[in-house]
């Protein structure tokens, strides 16, 4: 029977069993998986059986349903294909995924966490390149706008950019009521560097040019979102 795990980073949060023909996800209380956050649509999107195979299908959500990182309206399912639903991430798995791998680190050890204290679930994206320690990291430097910190190392496989009090880099919105998306864009670390990903298709700027979808992330690149305005950069590890 397939399954889908929701999770947090490396922790896995929840497990879900697929069983029956349609899995409902959203942020209302009648759905099958429910997930409080305001960029979640009161019903987001569905995961259905049709013959032997299953699809995902978005049911018209504000902020969209991504399959591995593309944004889909309608899209088969495969095994562990990775949904993107705001910043949370819910995979699909069968029984004929692959075999386990070895048992993670300690630090990667699976964390359960109740409902009651509404953590965000992150979405979990592909471990960085081989090369570990040797690969620089990541930061963003806040040129204009600051919310929080002057600058963020972009720690772990994923960053999210946006108004909401829960992800890791608030920005400040624009207009009469300083509005901005929820989550605006996230940061993923990949084997190909640091790549950017309009979670609100437009909204990030990057070197003047709105982006929809993703790009890879030069030196010296600046990012606006909203009223907050950042550069990219790398540096060397600290010993």
């Amino acid at each position: 029977m397939p399954k889908l795990l929701l999770k947090f980073n490396a922790a896995v949060i929840k497990e879900v069993a697929v069983d029956k023909d349609e899995i409902r996800v959203g942020r209302k209380p009648d759905n099958d998986v429910v997930i409080d956050n305001p960029a979640i649509s009161g019903h987001h999107c569905r995961i259905a059986k049709r013959g032997d195979a299953y699809f995902i299908e978005d049911l018209d959500s504000t902020n969209g349903t991504y399959l591995n990182e593309k944004r889909v309206k309608t899209a088969d399912l495969k095994s562990n294909d990775v949904i993107g639903i705001a910043k949370h991430a819910l995979v699909f798995v069968t029984e004929a995924a692959a075999p386990p791998g070895p048992p993670p680190p300690p630090s990667d050890a699976t964390v359960m966490i109740g409902a009651g204290n509404q953590a965000e679930i992150i979405v979990a994206s592909t471990a960085a390149a081989s090369g570990g320690d040797k690969q620089k990291s990541g930061w963003l430097r806040v040129l204009k706008g600051v919310v929080g910190e002057p600058e963020y190392e972009l720690k772990g496989n994923s960053t999210y950019i946006g108004k909401s009090d829960r992800v890791h880099i608030p920005i400040k919105g624009t207009g009469l009521f300083g509005s901005a998306p929820e989550v605006a864009a996230s940061i993923h670390r990949k084997p190909e560097g640091f790549v950017l990903v309009a979670v609100t298709d437009g909204y990030p700027i990057v070197n003047g040019t709105k982006i929809s979808g993703s790009i890879v992330l030069k030196e010296g690149d600046i990012i606006d979102c909203g009223a907050t305005t950042m550069q990219f950069d790398t540096r060397e590890p600290a010993a």
